[in-house]
């Protein structure tokens, strides 16, 4: 009995946009993750100890008792009307963002509208401003767009500005400016008051629209609230997205996106042809919380959660990491950006703490240029337990000394 080879004979002609295309190194690094005892610093989740589960399973036994049609049929692209109305009330209540000229929508977790936003703005070849290092499910839909990536320098501060304005100089043709001002995935760093005004006017200048993307703006847990751009932005340049994943649960995939009605108009009709609507089920869950919980007091409890983890890491950092290795502090989110000493090299280390169980996610995955050398990584501490933490970064600190 003759057998087939797997390997297909066809020549698959993978389209330009896509054939240069590498999966998320942190999809990848996932796969490894069910090994017995293995710690993983490399996630971007949200902890389960923030999934309100109870109150989800009444207000789901609500849904299917008393609206179940309504949940289970199609509904309209813009999103459940009462949802959108809770949160262009709560945007306006938390963050001052209450233009007349704005629209807000919603679409299948912040991923979507970043992407969406993309499709709906750039042609192939345009310049996306991105800070460096920043969010990878962002820099891949902008590269499946056909979107040229300039990463411009994080400071302590925010976006390098000298240097963001020496970029749009010389990119004449960039749309778009991809920022995440508050908790910076993946550096953890928070753009002051300053260096958003001074973004938003280089903005203006070079009439340039930004995608705000804040989905962690909800976590601070130490120091003091600063604007979203959104709220200051008195000519309709901000693109706001926002996110349930890191304040309710991440796996019901529900987002905003908030912008002129204008851009809104033409991304309902790119969200058409990607998957019709936001499921409906889970829309309606989100809006029960919001009317039948106190959504803000659940925040207060998951900042408190995130300050403890934060705090944690930070100090078994301190204890075992060596001096010369670098570290953000952020001050809310979920992530914070490690560097190597001079002379270790970055590959090796995820190597050698891979061997040893523990995962973080090299610099690399997070750059307009992947290839552009680095000795940075992202740690992640809202999922692993505090032993997970303590043990694991003593477990890192133990692979740089081996790798001197």
């Amino acid at each position: 009995m003759s057998t087939q080879s797997t390997q297909s004979q066809t020549n698959y002609r993978i389209s330009d946009k896509f054939v240069d295309m590498k999966p998320s190194a942190i999809r990848e690094i996932f796969k490894s993750l069910g090994q017995p005892g293995s710690i993983s610093f490399a996630a971007g989740n949200p902890s389960p100890d923030s999934f309100p589960v109870a109150e989800i399973k009444k207000i789901a036994d609500d849904i299917f008792t008393n609206e179940p049609i309504m949940a289970l049929q199609y509904g309209i692209t813009e999103g459940y009307a009462p949802l959108r109305e809770l949160v262009k009330a709560r945007l306006a209540r938390v963050y001052g963002i209450n233009n007349p000229d704005d629209d807000t929508i919603i679409v299948s977790g912040g991923q979507q509208g970043i992407e969406l936003t993309c499709k709906v703005m750039c042609n192939p070849g345009d310049v996306v401003i991105c800070e460096e290092p920043s969010f990878i499910g962002a820099l891949n839909a902008f590269r499946s767009n056909g979107a040229k990536l300039v990463g411009i320098p994080l400071k302590s501060d925010g976006i390098d500005t000298e240097l963001l304005e020496k970029a749009l100089k010389e990119n004449p043709n960039t749309k778009l400016m991809y920022l995440i001002p508050s908790f910076q995935n993946p550096a953890g760093i928070t753009s002051t008051l300053e260096n958003r005004k001074a973004v938003y006017e280089l903005a203006r200048k070079y009439d340039v629209l930004i995608i705000e993307d804040n989905p962690y703006g909800d976590l601070r847990f130490k120091g003091e609230d600063v604007p979203t751009y959104k709220s200051f932005d008195v000519d309709d340049r901000v693109i706001y997205c926002g996110s349930f994943s890191k304040i309710l649960a991440a796996g019901i995939r529900v987002g905003t996106l908030t912008a002129n009605k204008e851009i809104v108009s033409k991304i309902v009709v790119g969200k058409q042809v990607e998957d019709v609507h936001t499921n409906v089920f889970f829309q309606m869950v989100c809006a029960k919380y919001m009317t039948e919980y106190d959504l803000e007091e659940h925040i207060v409890e998951t900042r408190e959660l995130y300050r403890h983890k934060a705090e944690l890491m930070i100090s078994c950092l301190e204890k075992y990491m060596p001096a010369d290795a670098e570290f953000t502090r952020p001050e809310g989110g979920i992530f914070l950006w490690g560097t190597l000493p001079e002379g270790i090299d970055l590959g090796k280390f995820v190597a050698r703490c891979g061997e040893k169980n523990v995962f973080v996610v090299p610099g690399t995955a997070f750059l307009c240029d992947e290839s552009k050398p680095t000795r940075s990584f992202r740690m992640n501490y809202s999922m692993p337990s505090d032993e997970e933490i303590d043990r694991g970064v003593k477990i890192l600190a133990e692979a740089i000394e081996e790798l001197r």
